[in-house]
């Protein structure tokens, strides 16, 4: 198939489609503020006795949507699935439910070394390397999270004293796939770091015109011919401050 025929190039910008988020009816008093997790095990533990107030429907398992309050403020918080097609139900459900200044926060690979494991990233951008935002925007545009979100980002961080560097992400849907010729292109390219979800997430976000912005931490290495897992997935440390300095984010917007 040539390559301007590809359906990835047929961006149509109808707000309209056959099935539309508005399927699911927002509970009264649904917050504007929501926080997406990647991080199943700490959304379960800060959500322990609450009641769902809404499920995003998933064939492998609903994703529930808990309301904690942070600072005074109520906050919708759900992990939202991994990958750029659940990621974006997740976010589109929670903007028809009434959720308009949202923050992401999750893992990522770096692809360029110097980033201890644990280290805070704030994604300026991202290369779009997956499928889902090209439903949310022409192939040839540039995908960044909305300004004020990064704004508030970057105040919680500087606030807190956490060292944080902020760069463009790899957005990828295929993790076997980062090869070291794709790594290094996506290096040359200004990325520091590489996830599943970002790109989408942000094209995702301006298509509907919410507020968005993502929080990322130095996980695995994939920088050298040889992967270093690092054992990212313990650091149970990082994983909920991160999910606190989010909600601090957040609830500034």
């Amino acid at each position: 198939m040539p390559h301007a025929a590809s359906p990835l190039f047929e961006f149509d910008p109808s707000p309209d489609a056959v099935i539309n988020p508005s399927i699911h009816r927002p509970p009264l008093g649904f917050p504007r503020h929501a926080v997406t997790c990647w991080f199943g095990d700490v959304v379960r533990a800060r959500t322990v006795g609450l009641e769902p107030v809404h499920q995003v429907p998933f064939e492998h398992g609903d994703h529930p949507i808990c309301i904690v309050e942070h600072a005074g403020v109520p906050v919708a918080l759900v992990s939202p699935g991994v990958g750029a097609p659940a990621a974006v139900t997740t976010l589109e459900v929670l903007i028809a439910l009434g959720a308009t200044h949202i923050i992401g926060c999750g893992g990522a690979g770096i692809v360029r070394s110097g980033f201890d494991v644990g280290h805070v990233i704030v994604p300026i951008g991202a290369v779009r390397d997956e499928g889902t935002s090209y439903h949310y925007a022409p192939p040839e545009a540039e995908v960044a999270p909305h300004p004020r979100a990064l704004a508030a980002i970057d105040d919680v961080l500087s606030e807190a004293g956490v060292p944080h560097d902020r760069g463009l992400t790899w957005t990828t849907d295929a993790f076997f796939r980062e090869t070291p010729a794709k790594v290094a292109r996506r290096r040359e390219q200004g990325c520091i770091a590489v996830e599943m979800e970002a790109s989408a997430m942000f094209a995702c976000a301006t298509f509907r015109g919410a507020v968005y912005g993502q929080l990322l931490y130095a996980g695995d290495d994939v920088s050298a011919a040889e992967w270093d897992h690092r054992h990212w997935e313990k650091q149970s440390g990082v994983r909920d401050r991160l999910l606190d300095l989010a909600l601090d984010a957040v609830v500034r917007l």
